[in-house]
């Protein structure tokens, strides 16, 4: 393969990762507190097939990672007690999962059969003392705008514990994990949100823009079929070139 073949493949792989994030945003657009995602690419100089006649880099496209952005979603209002929503950026719910502790925005929270604060998918929510461990024959906890969490005791309102909120200050440190949850991927350290609010009865929706992805989809697959065509182009010159040295010769 020459140059303009190589450069015209890196950028049909970029494109087949953009069309697979893309696609999961839209997969995602009804998935409680999900950032949609875009690819970075850069261009990547590196050495052309071939020096002669071409003495300069060529230039590929380069995969340069994912991006997420962390804009807050918009709040749908369900009623169910147990669903939370945090009100401004940057800040998450602490959760425990096997593979240590990870951080969300998803607050649909629900209780395992003796009481503690889970997520949907099982994981313990923490509080500032640990798990959060609530009594059903209590009633409905009431959580209040600062995180605590209350449910009535014999006509007295008992505190069962507070909602632990932190604060991420660079977004990047963030690694994705799967079910709605992060890690942080350096030495930093989530901070203590002490100044978060949080809505009972609420649900943070996806910030993901149907119309925008379904747009970018078809960009996509129509800079794909143009790159297609450059190579097939490029390659029908190169077979003509061959033919005709052969007649010279």
């Amino acid at each position: 393969m020459d140059n303009t073949s190589y450069i015209a493949l890196s950028r049909q792989i970029t494109l087949q990762r953009e069309l697979d994030i893309s696609a999961n945003n839209l997969a995602n657009m009804n998935t409680t507190g999900y950032k949609f995602e875009e690819l970075l690419i850069n261009a990547e100089p590196g050495a052309p097939a071939y020096n002669t006649p071409i003495r300069t880099p060529a230039n590929f496209a380069f995969d340069n990672g994912v991006g997420r952005n962390f804009t807050q979603g918009t709040m749908n209002q369900t009623g169910a007690p147990l669903d939370v929503a945090l009100t401004s950026e940057g800040t998450f719910f602490v959760v425990t999962t096997p593979s240590g502790t990870a951080y969300t925005r998803d607050g649909s929270f629900t209780l395992s059969g003796d009481g503690t604060l889970m997520t949907q998918q099982g994981y313990v929510v923490q509080g500032d003392g640990g798990a959060i461990v609530l009594d059903p024959k209590k009633g409905e906890p009431t959580i209040s705008a600062d995180g605590i969490i209350s449910q009535m005791s014999q006509g007295q309102t008992e505190r069962v514990g507070r909602l632990n909120v932190v604060r991420i200050a660079n977004m990047s440190d963030l690694s994705k994990n799967g079910d709605s949850t992060f890690s942080l991927t350096s030495n930093a350290a989530a901070l203590p949100a002490t100044n978060a609010s949080v809505r009972q009865g609420f649900l943070e929706a996806s910030n993901v823009n149907a119309m925008s992805e379904v747009t970018n989809l078809v960009r996509i697959n129509r800079a794909y079929a143009s790159v297609a065509s450059v190579i097939e182009q490029n390659s029908q010159l190169n077979r003509t070139a061959v033919e005709r040295l052969g007649r010279v010769a």
